[in-house]
């Protein structure tokens, strides 16, 4: 399973804008095979500040989804909305269970 935490900074002109790019984005994405989970939620704390969880099943599902349309349009329009750099780290997991809390 391929999980991903990416942190978008986003300048507060194009929250908007982006907002509903974001919001497409994972809405789309969530329908792709081999997707597991696509949410996306601004930070408490940095009401611009977006944080994206992927998981994937697999090395195909994730690369299937670097190539679809919805996803190259929300990397084009990316650089014109950002504040900041954005951070994406990549996890490789074996195995995943859930807590009892």
């Amino acid at each position: 399973m391929i999980v991903i935490h990416a942190t978008f900074p986003i300048d507060s002109q194009h929250r908007e804008e982006a907002t509903e790019l974001m919001q497409e984005l994972a809405e789309q994405s969530r329908t792709e095979a081999g997707v597991k989970q696509y949410r996306v939620a601004a930070d408490i704390e940095d009401r611009n500040t977006f944080r994206f969880f992927e998981q994937y099943e697999d090395e195909a599902a994730f690369g299937k989804h670097a190539e679809t349309e919805h996803f190259e349009e929300f990397e084009s329009a990316l650089p014109e909305l950002l504040a900041g750099e954005p951070t994406v780290t990549r996890f490789d997991v074996e195995a995943a269970s859930d807590l009892d809390l």
